[in-house]
């Protein structure tokens, strides 16, 4: 019977549950599934589960026997243990028991009486929604750990107790029964989602316990602890990993990336040292850190760091497109006959691409000081993790720390043993993955941030979107700061690019607005962080046509947010109108006509608006407006209100730019016509700089002429865009990023003609990298003018 191993030895690692290659599993529900093969597939799921679900009740009442007689003993005169201590160490325990014993009774006769009429769906939920007791369990389980520890060793009889009733390794037991429960059902609840019909009452109730189930275990990842594992120095003296992870540092002026080990009274920063082939892996250590000693660096105080060396977004941009079309040549190579040797060299490409990335992209200082020494500086790509590593710290500094001055010989032993004390054993990138497809979701995700509660005090509010891709999170979208108030309504809707993502991260920022603080580099963040959270993007809860609400609870603040997510391959239509009233979605030269115009009224607006007041803004063009503004503008150039000169210069200016980027992305076809894109991708390949120049002038003087003159006036105002590049920080190449899929993308009538594409990172890095390409070769041509290029006609023939 499946799930019916019970042992406490399981990884405290929580997570969605895996395959056998390590990828997060999600159930696909049978389309044409036989009515009598997924009703015993099912019945043996729940079986299963029934059985093991027995055995856990029997283990809850044993770990339940030892604290009734030291409650009996509690109020006599010689009391094993005081009231208070067994309410630590038993917390919610004999709730958990009644939860599950309740749930096991409703079960039992569900499946002693089987047929398809038979739900279970609403038991599932239930036992999901009573979540908030193991929440308050995993709260209360470090001081339960503690207590418990002090306890056997100051009396004797607490200990005999303990091992009387089997308990010798109670504190484990307190902590990984209960949790490893919730991972348990959340296994079972992919397997009945299985065997489960759509059409099927149970379907919709399956679901949403997996969704509470997931964000459950989501969320108190962040918060337990790796199980930690102690070190004896030559001294005798116990020494327990708490943290460990990769981290970029700043050394001679140059990137490295470092494992670092956090330990319960030292930082240790670490590196793999080179071996010999079937040689054991060693750690060398590059500097360690008494945690008496360690301060955190304000930017005020690091004259003596080095500065941070931050490569053009371009270049980080052009490494995403070569892994991605890395990936798919993989794909395509598993399965020809004998591509596997090719396999292992493309992994291998891969993931030396994928390390450079983790290590020039991540550009938010993480500042560290010795008090009696050197400081230090990592770079991290989230302030997610930043935070996590200050506050791991943090906690330790509060207990009575003696600083530590270890001798060769402990260090030696020390970072020997880092080698098996480790939790994180791979740099995070796809290619360690033995997956045989790319896990996460590609695509867009749209979230709307409604509100947030629980603030004590009146405070300027607003929160940051974090998502995963290529191995790290990075900061994707931010809220507007809403003034002096404990219960923020945000209402703004953003939509987030997904490159392989699995998680959303949310944090709940206070605005800071001391002058003397604001002055910082660009990526210094000095608000203060008041929560954050996290929920994982399952494709089975994310990939419905429906707005998902949800919240993500976070040191007592609540924040509530509705998701849905567009797969790249739906998004990347080009879907016409169907009214030709509008302009968006709407054929160009319908629209020109209509206007008696030579470029659509929207995109002379915008380009004015921006150049007006958006031409300084960092990151135009390629930070996110709200979605909602975004809407709004569309909606008033669709019906061509008389207040949209009013509307332009009150919105913000990202909205306006995001608006000009929607009109060229819903155009039915692209401003470069699908009858040229493979014109435009020869030309763009040809090595001969004369043979280029003919062919491109040529293939601009081929395009309809409200496409060509809309296509020279957005290339002259880019370039006015990029002339501010030391303010705006968009370079040519950033901008032909943004702009070239755009302009160039078929239409997938056109472009899937004869084709088979396999995934959906196919889709995207097909053609992307030339598209960019085409678009830069305009951007950096002299200028061109629409009455020059009417009137000089090459002598030489391009079939278009």
């Amino acid at each position: 019977m499946p799930y019916i191993d019970e042992s406490p030895t399981m990884s405290p690692q929580l997570c969605a549950p895996q395959g056998p290659d390590g990828e997060t599993v999600s159930p696909t529900p049978p389309e044409g599934l036989l009515p009598g093969k997924g009703l015993e597939m099912k019945k043996l799921v729940l079986s299963g589960f029934l059985a093991s679900e027995e055995i856990y009740i029997n283990q809850l009442e044993a770990l339940l026997l030892p604290m009734r007689p030291l409650k009996a003993t509690a109020t006599t005169s010689q009391p094993v243990l005081t009231i208070q201590q067994i309410e630590t160490i038993f917390y919610k325990i004999q709730d958990i028991f009644e939860i599950h014993k309740e749930f096991y009774d409703a079960l039992l006769p569900n499946i002693q009486q089987w047929d398809e009429k038979v739900t279970v769906g609403h038991l599932f939920q239930k036992l999901a929604s009573q979540l908030g007791v193991y929440k308050a369990f995993v709260d209360n389980y470090k001081v339960a750990l503690e207590t418990a520890e002090k306890c056997s060793q100051a009396n004797s009889q607490f200990q005999k107790i303990s091992e009387v009733n089997s308990c010798s390794s109670l504190p484990a037991a307190l902590l990984y029964k209960p949790i490893d429960r919730v991972t348990r059902s959340t296994l079972v609840l992919h397997d009945l989602l299985k065997h489960t019909p759509k059409d099927h009452p149970d379907f919709p109730l399956l679901q949403d316990a997996l969704r509470i189930s997931q964000n459950f275990l989501s969320s108190i990842n962040e918060e337990i602890d790796p199980r930690r594992t102690a070190v004896t120095t030559p001294k005798g003296e116990a020494r327990q990993l708490v943290k460990d992870g990769f981290l970029v540092e700043v050394s001679e002026s140059s990137r490295k990336l470092r494992h670092v080990f956090l330990f319960t009274d030292l930082l240790l920063c670490a590196k793999m040292k080179k071996t010999a082939v079937g040689r054991h892996q060693q750690y060398e250590c590059k500097w360690y850190i008494p945690l008496a000693d360690l301060t955190f660096q304000t930017l005020e105080d690091s004259d003596s760091c080095p500065s941070i060396q931050v490569l053009p977004e371009h270049e980080l941009e052009e490494m995403k497109i070569k892994i991605s079309v890395l990936k798919s040549e993989i794909q395509k190579e598993k399965k020809a006959p004998k591509g596997q040797s090719r396999v292992e060299r493309l992994r291998k490409k891969m993931n030396e691409q994928e390390s450079w990335l983790l290590t020039h992209s991540p550009t938010i200082p993480f500042r560290i000081h010795n008090k009696h020494g050197k400081s230090y500086l990592f770079l991290l790509s989230s302030d997610y993790e930043r935070s996590e590593w200050r506050e791991s710290i943090q906690k330790l500094q509060k207990k009575d720390l003696q600083a530590c001055v270890l001798s060769s010989v402990e260090l030696q032993v020390l970072t020997s043993s880092c080698f098996k004390l480790r939790t994180v054993h791979n740099i995070p990138v796809t290619s360690n993955k033995d997956d045989e497809e790319t896990p996460g979701l590609y695509g867009f995700l749209h979230v709307i941030v409604h509100s947030a509660k629980g603030f004590k005090e009146s405070a300027n509010l607003y929160c940051t979107l974090e998502v995963d891709s290529y191995g790290y999170f990075v900061s994707k979208a931010k809220t507007r700061v809403f003034r002096d108030t404990t219960e923020p309504q945000w209402n703004e809707e953003f939509e987030i690019e997904l490159e392989g993502s699995q998680h959303l991260r949310i944090l709940c920022y206070e605005k800071c607005y001391d002058k003397s603080m604001l002055n910082k580099d660009d990526n210094e963040i000095v608000d203060k962080i008041m929560g954050k959270g996290q929920v994982q993007l399952d494709p089975q809860t994310v990939q419905s046509k429906n707005w998902h609400m949800d919240v993500i609870e976070m040191n007592g603040i609540k924040v509530e947010f509705s998701m849905k997510f567009t797969s790249r391959d739906l998004s990347l239509k080009r879907t016409p109108s169907k009214k030709q009233s509008g302009v968006f979605g709407v054929k160009i030269n319908v629209v020109t006509k209509r206007e008696r115009s030579k470029v659509p009224y929207i995109v002379r607006q915008c380009i004015e608006e921006v150049e007006k007041r958006g031409i300084d803004e960092v990151g135009i063009y390629r930070i996110s407006g709200v979605a909602t503004d975004i809407q709004a503008l569309k909606a008033a150039f669709d019906t061509n209100t008389k207040d949209i000169l009013v509307m332009l210069s009150d919105m913000d200016i990202n909205a306006i730019a995001g608006t000009l980027k929607l009109y060229f992305r819903e155009l039915p076809e692209p401003l470069l016509t699908d009858r040229l894109y493979p014109a435009f991708m020869e030309g763009i390949a040809l090595s001969d700089p004369a043979a280029k120049e003919n062919c491109m002038m040529h293939l601009l003087r081929s395009l309809p002429d409200p496409n060509l003159m809309t296509f020279l006036t957005l290339l002259e105002h880019l370039k006015r865009v990029a002339e501010k590049e030391p303010i705006n920080k968009m370079s040519l190449h950033n901008l032909a990023t943004v702009f070239g899929p755009t302009l160039l993308r078929p239409s997938e009538s056109e472009h899937t003609k004869g084709q088979h594409i396999t995934s959906a990172s196919d889709i995207w890095s097909h053609d992307v990298m030339a598209q960019v390409q085409v678009l830069l070769y305009y951007l950096q041509h002299p200028p061109i003018s629409f009455a020059e290029l009417k009137r000089n006609t090459l002598y030489f023939s391009t079939d278009v």
